[in-house]
């Protein structure tokens, strides 16, 4: 596997939908890949802010201090 085709796979990969043979394939990707794990990581700290706003606003613009926590994720995964 390369990163595009793990790049193509994460939601799947995330949402633990995948078979056993494409998993362990992304698995064995991630070990080797710095760069697609850093991008895993900010694609989990993503997930994981955006799943504290609202979802009966559809369209509605981030609040000041969810995009100052989705910026702060975004700049300490680069550090890594």
């Amino acid at each position: 596997m390369n990163c595009d085709e793990f790049v193509e796979l994460v939601t799947s990969f995330l949402d633990g939908a995948m078979e056993e043979p494409t998993e362990l394939d992304c698995l064995a990707h991630l070990a080797r890949c710095e760069g697609c794990e850093a991008s895993l990581e900010q694609f989990r700290q993503t997930i994981a802010i955006l799943g504290e706003l609202p979802r009966e606003l559809p369209g509605a613009s981030l609040s000041v201090g969810a995009r100052d926590q989705l910026r702060g994720a975004f700049r300490a995964a680069r550090r890594v």
